[in-house]
């Protein structure tokens, strides 16, 4: 828009760029004030025990846990990285059951089973396994290969005569790390909700897991993504959750499962019980952390490569905007300004993923540039300086990223060595070439593909 309507309105160009800047500057400041909030949160929930806070509940021990994960090709050490996790948690009652959720088309897959449980059986009530079989209605990646699991857990748990609204799914990525206290925290929080029926429940996952292994472009970005993971936890209003996180059978039944057509399965499952309860459904925030892995591939370009083809497949969520869009007119029964919140939230966070870089970095020196006559303007000699002005603003922000980043690697025992402190600062001088690399083109290349109608295919992201 910048280039073709200098031509005609450079002013206008001019106040929406400067319009842009403020608002850039405004979410700059509310997500470090999130993320600071969730943070001395986090704090404040480590002190808590939640075991004995369980006590109080007379049917605690009657909730019953499956932890789904879905894996493909995952580094045999990375689960037993992960489920060893589970195992170390504090959780006083036995029903826990693990669910590793396979591939069939994995040769490994078996072999795979064999060693987890033999190595973990003893530490779950039962281990059950499953092998997706891909359907020609269905596409590659989590969301089928859950809804392949969960069937078999609801199968699993009528037979067994447990009651589905008793029954927490959680769903855990392969490489995720659960803090010593997630299931207490999470069972406290799911029996004191009077409408747990229709809830979600999640932690941030921060990607701290491999963090000294990391290449320094994907460090960053690494760092960046889990501070607005922490951001996103104190924006109850709009939290949805992502990556790992925690529900009832109930639920799942009533919306027949994750569509089994669809790549980004997190957000579109919160908008699949959204259309069919309305705004009882949300996503309650856990203040508790869970570690993940960053992309890490070994080599220097193929961890560069894998990074942009993760973002990029979390970029292609705008696809849920058409599925909104359509749920809209076919769901009378929701409040249409209950619906049009949920949708505007959607295609604020997804629209404006590629685009905000160019707006910020090169789109005040378009209207002089294209037309020479608005550069003797006062407002077109002040456009940039005062659109430089508002970034820089914005920029004097990272002081707090960097405070976190050391404060969060410190909680979960990763040392900062005084001699990098120098070096993790200015690192940060580096964010506007990953912020291009690594987020705004992988998600222009998504939403043009969606624009073309051009699919992409899932691929699971390399953690070695």
């Amino acid at each position: 828009m910048p280039l073709w309507l200098s031509f005609f309105h450079p002013a206008i160009v001019a106040y929406f760029i400067i319009g842009f800047d403020v608002y850039f500057f405004y979410k700059s400041i509310t997500t470090t004030y999130l993320a600071l909030k969730s943070y001395f949160a986090i704090l404040e929930h480590s002190k808590i025990n939640f075991v004995k806070r369980l006590a109080t509940f007379s049917k605690a021990s009657e909730v019953n846990h499956f932890i789904i994960i879905p894996n493909y090709k995952e580094p045999l050490y990375k689960l037993e990285s992960s489920i060893n996790s589970i195992t170390k948690n504090d959780y006083p009652y036995k029903e826990v059951y693990l669910v590793l959720a396979f591939e069939d088309r994995e040769a490994e897959a078996r072999e795979k089973e064999k060693v987890l449980r033999q190595k973990f059986s003893s530490y779950f009530k039962e281990i059950i396994s499953s092998y997706h079989i891909l359907k020609d209605n269905e596409v590659p990646g989590k969301a089928s290969n859950q809804t392949f699991a969960a069937r078999i857990v609801d199968k699993y748990v009528t037979e067994k005569n447990i009651s589905p609204e008793k029954t927490v799914i959680t769903i855990s990525d392969a490489d995720s790390h659960f803090s010593h206290n997630y299931l207490s925290y999470l069972t406290y929080e799911f029996l004191k909700d009077e409408e747990r029926n229709y809830h979600f429940y999640w932690a941030p996952v921060l990607l701290y897991n491999n963090f000294t292994q990391l290449p320094i472009f994907v460090r960053i970005q690494a760092t960046l993504s889990s501070i607005l993971r922490l951001a996103f936890l104190s924006r109850t209003e709009h939290l949805i959750h992502t990556s790992t996180y925690s529900t009832n059978l109930w639920l799942l039944k009533k919306i027949n499962f994750w569509d089994v057509d669809i790549i980004p399965e997190d957000w579109h499952i919160y908008y699949q019980a959204f259309f069919t309860f309305g705004d009882k459904v949300k996503t309650l925030p856990l203040y508790t952390i869970i570690n993940g892995d960053a992309v890490y591939s070994g080599g220097l370009i193929k961890t560069f490569v894998n990074r942009y083809e993760q973002e990029k497949r979390w970029a292609w969520g705008a696809s849920d905007i058409g599925y909104t869009l359509k749920k809209f007119f076919v769901t009378p029964s929701i409040p249409p300004l209950v619906k049009l919140r949920k949708i505007v939230f959607l295609t604020e966070t997804h629209l404006l993923w590629p685009v905000s870089f160019f707006i910020l970095t090169v789109s005040a020196s378009v209207p002089p540039l294209i037309n020479p006559l608005f550069k003797r303007t006062v407002l077109g000699f002040l456009l940039p300086q005062l659109s430089g002005l508002i970034l820089t603003l914005s920029s004097l922000l990272l002081i707090f990223y960097i405070f976190l980043d050391v404060k969060l690697r410190s909680q979960l025992k990763i040392q900062t060595r005084l001699t990098s402190v120098p070096f993790l600062i200015v690192q940060w001088y580096l964010l506007p070439i990953v912020s291009f690399f690594f987020s705004s083109l992988p998600a222009l290349e998504a939403h043009t593909r969606l624009l073309l109608g051009k699919k992409i295919k899932y691929k699971v992201t390399e953690k070695v």
